[in-house]
């Protein structure tokens, strides 16, 4: 069990989860690809990204999005080409998108 990292300095690990669905995953898949091959090299955003898809309803897919920070995660929101990227995301959505914002509290890895 990895407990989350201490909070002397005012930071926290932020977990943002995006719940949608589409019918076009290849063309979701092909636009996550484009955006991250254009923010290489870059700094800031996401530590980690992972995309998985429900068993049950194949059309609902999740993002789950690792900052270092809230703050890190706001930065990376205010950034143009994720703005771009979120419209262009959200065209490919069958039904509007939920954001669940979260701070972490604990993760365990075996």
């Amino acid at each position: 069990m990895r407990e989350a990292p201490p909070t002397w300095e005012g930071t926290m690990e932020f977990i943002q989860i995006i719940d949608y669905e589409t019918d076009k995953p290849e063309q979701m898949q092909a636009l996550a690809d484009q955006f991250r091959k254009e923010r290489e090299g870059q700094s800031g955003g996401p530590a980690r990204i992972t995309v998985v898809q429900d068993r049950n309803n194949r059309k609902r897919h999740l993002t789950i999005a690792e900052f270092d920070s809230y703050e890190e995660a706001q930065r990376n929101n205010d950034r143009p080409e994720t703005q771009k990227f979120a419209e262009q995301m959200m065209a490919l959505c069958t039904k509007p998108a939920v954001f669940i914002d979260c701070d972490l509290r604990q993760q365990f890895t075996r």
